[in-house]
């Protein structure tokens, strides 16, 4: 197994180099996949470089222990402008770092072949392992500058030096199957797990990848296929790239530990299984994993995870939620996997041509859509820190002064914008990484860079990573699900031996971060009846977010500590309005909404009488304009011409009734007139022009009159 450059269990004053060409490129920037800042040729470049082509030039490894060491894994500079690699090198070892002792082959010593290019990781095995505690790499040939990562392969064979190191080596006392799995291998544990506990487990699947891979997921519930009214939905993803492995393997753990626990009776995950509904979906990207994993054996892991995790120059879901093409350059082909779909947690890449998403990217949202998801979170890897929303950093906008930018500007300092539920977010991100035994250790810095969290072990993504359309972004925008990333480590693929500390580190986070979807509030919405109604709005004050009712009438609402003035409302009902309380302990305050129906239907088909427009109501005392006085004397001088033919109707109708043989009246009327011609007044239908005019002329009668 590796010793652990990569993952940084080696420390950096373990890493000495005969020289260096600055700061930036030092001994302790030599790590397996280091990765270059944002800007090269800073404090933290992405390789250990010499300072100058002396063949006499070496990087030495202290393991602190008596060590077995049966090869390396060599790579180049990780660089957008320099192409530099070592092609060739011989190994020393040695027990006191004075006296070295270089691999032979029997006759001399052995030269090692490196790299081809910078980015792909080559391992060089030893014919036999060598025994010593400090390792040497002597380059003898490279391309460009003499620039080196590295990472050494051995086993331990005493008791390590450091003291501080010793206390932190955890040996997990679970009995779960700490391997890796392949998709066959997943697919057998899942049905071991759910055959094990058949009451409380359920499998099923969300949909296919690109290659007709079922993206399966674990349900862990105590009525397994059935969303009870009133328990929360909760979910954890891995495997957004495959080759960030750790993720999926502690969610396969993490389905073993929940099953034996609760047969074992343990009252804190007896209760958890009772009161949520827990999904777990161990691999997004079982394609990119299948190729990562068979990677593995020939080390190129970190080029098969840029193919198959990186995007590729695809589009994404933006800020508005708008699908944006791939770029023209590449094909479906290239956008195939979750590679295709979400990237670093990113629901990117849709197909050419027709603009819908991948497979991954489809199965995905629907899932989300299907299920009233609560609180969910995402593993991944590369980093060790938690990630909450928004990801998306909008570019400052432009001064008038500034003038219009060019299409290739870059906004070196982009506008930072936080979610209405900022606080909730950092309550939520914190608790798992308090929990978490090493994540909020951070004087050591960031697996590449310095420490962004301001020594907390969280942060928002756009203050650290800025990118559009991630998976995150899209659940708080678009469904009721609040979305955090947990990036797990350095080493995004480690070995089975370290599993079992992985584990250790991230158990119990992992239930604690399960326990916040039952805090805040929670409820039904009813009727007067008692009927549920789904899809009403549950509005927090001060909060500009809100979520919607299930199809149960049921909510839950993550909140803070706090006493809030929170709404129900509903299409056809009046609204309702109540204070809830929200405590410190696990628990969600109940908070119960009934409400009436309302006569807005009503309103709205007298509204459609009048065309749709607003209807205008005279305020007494508020003088007109000769506008409105114009059209006011209009209808007026119409509802005296109805009320005239009104009385000369009725007026017709008595004398005919009391003398048919009446002579015809002298007096004649201006207009032609029949009896018959007219239906009864109580009979006639109104009309949009009549009801407006009685509508609008009853209030001001009396005051248009006495102004007349």
């Amino acid at each position: 197994p590796p010793i652990g450059l990569e993952s940084h269990r080696i420390e950096d004053d373990q890493i000495l180099a005969s020289s260096m060409l600055r700061h930036g490129l030092g001994a302790q920037r030599g790590r397996l996949n280091m990765q270059a800042g944002t800007n090269e040729d800073d404090f933290y470049d992405g390789a250990w470089c010499a300072e100058d082509d002396s063949r006499a030039h070496w990087l030495e490894v202290d393991t602190r222990r008596i060590t077995m060491f049966t090869g390396v894994i060599t790579q180049g500079r990780d660089s957008q402008i320099h192409d530099d690699f070592v092609t060739s090198f011989y190994v020393g070892f040695s027990n006191d770092s004075q006296h070295w002792v270089m691999y032979s082959n029997g006759y001399e010593e052995m030269m090692f072949y490196g790299n081809v290019d910078k980015d792909t990781p080559v391992l060089s095995e030893f014919p036999e392992p060598a025994v010593a505690r400090y390792i040497r790499i002597y380059p003898q040939r490279w391309n460009g500058s003499l620039c080196l990562r590295l990472e050494v392969l051995g086993c331990p064979l005493s008791a390590v030096s450091s003291y501080y190191t010793q206390q932190n080596e955890v040996t997990s006392t679970d009995n779960l199957d700490f391997r890796h799995h392949s998709y066959k291998d997943m697919r057998q544990l899942m049905k071991v797990v759910n055959e094990e506990c058949p009451t409380i487990t359920r499998i099923y699947n969300i949909g296919k990848s690109s290659r007709g891979l079922k993206i399966y997921a674990m349900e862990v519930s105590d009525n397994p296929g059935e969303h009870e009214t009133g328990e929360p939905e909760f979910r954890y993803t891995a495997g957004l790239h495959g080759n960030e492995a750790l993720g999926r393997e502690l969610l396969l753990l993490l389905m073993q530990f929940l099953c034996k626990e609760y047969q074992d009776g343990n009252p804190r995950v007896r209760g958890l299984v009772t009161d949520t509904r827990i999904h777990l979906v161990p691999s997004l990207n079982p394609d990119g994993y299948e190729l990562a994993h068979e990677a593995v054996r020939v080390q190129q892991v970190e080029e098969w995870g840029r193919m198959w995790s990186a995007g590729m120059g695809c589009g994404s879901v933006g800020w508005d939620g708008k699908a944006v093409g791939c770029s023209p350059t590449f094909t479906a082909h290239h956008c195939s996997g979750l590679a295709a779909g979400l990237q670093a947690g990113h629901l990117r890449c849709v197909r050419e041509g027709d603009g819908t998403g991948s497979m991954e990217t489809r199965a995905v949202m629907a899932w989300m859509d299907k299920n009233p998801f609560v609180l969910g979170a995402n593993l991944q890897g590369g980093e060790k820190l938690v990630s909450f929303p928004f990801d998306t950093a909008r570019p400052s906008p432009p001064t008038p002064a500034a003038g219009p930018r060019p299409l290739d500007y870059e906004d070196e300092r982009p506008e930072l914008q936080e979610t209405p539920d900022h606080a909730v977010f950092r309550w939520l991100a914190i608790s798992y990484a308090s929990a978490h035994l090493t994540m909020t250790e951070t004087f050591r810095g960031g697996c590449h860079a310095p420490d962004v969290t301001d020594a907390m072990g969280i942060v928002q993504g756009a203050k650290w990573h800025p990118r559009a359309g991630t998976m995150n972004d899209f659940s708080y925008l678009h469904t009721n699900c609040l979305e955090l990333s947990i990036y797990l480590g350095c080493d995004k693929f480690p070995h089975e031996s370290e599993l079992q500390q992985e584990w250790e580190n991230n158990k119990e986070s992992l239930l604690t971060f399960m326990e916040q979807v039952h805090r805040g509030i929670k409820g039904v919405v009813t009727d007067q009846q008692g009927e549920p109604i789904a899809n009403a709005t549950i509005v927090v004050g001060g909060i500009n977010h809100n979520v919607r009712t299930a199809s149960g009438g049921d909510y839950w609402r993550i909140l803070n500590p706090g006493e809030y003035r929170v709404s129900a409302r509903a299409e056809g009902y009046n609204p309702s309005v109540k204070t809830c309380h929200v405590l410190y302990d696990i628990g969600a305050t109940q908070c119960n909404f009934v409400l009436s129906r309302s006569n807005w239907k009503r309103i709205r088909e007298i509204m459609a009488m009048n065309g749709n427009r607003p209807i205008r109501r005279v305020v007494p005392g508020r003088p007109m304009t000769p506008r409105e006085r114009l059209r006011l004397r209009m209808r007026l001088r119409h509802r005296m011409r109805l009320r005239e033919q009104m009385r000369l109707r009725r007026l017709n109708a008595t004398v005919t009734t009391s003398s048919p043989t009446a002579p015809p009246s002298s007096t004649a009327l201006p207009f032609p007139f029949s009896s018959t011609a007219y239906m009864p007044w109580s009979q006639e239908p109104p009309t949009a022009g009549t009801w407006e005019m009685d509508t609008e002329t009853e209030v001001v009668t009396e005051l248009v009159t006495e102004t007349e």
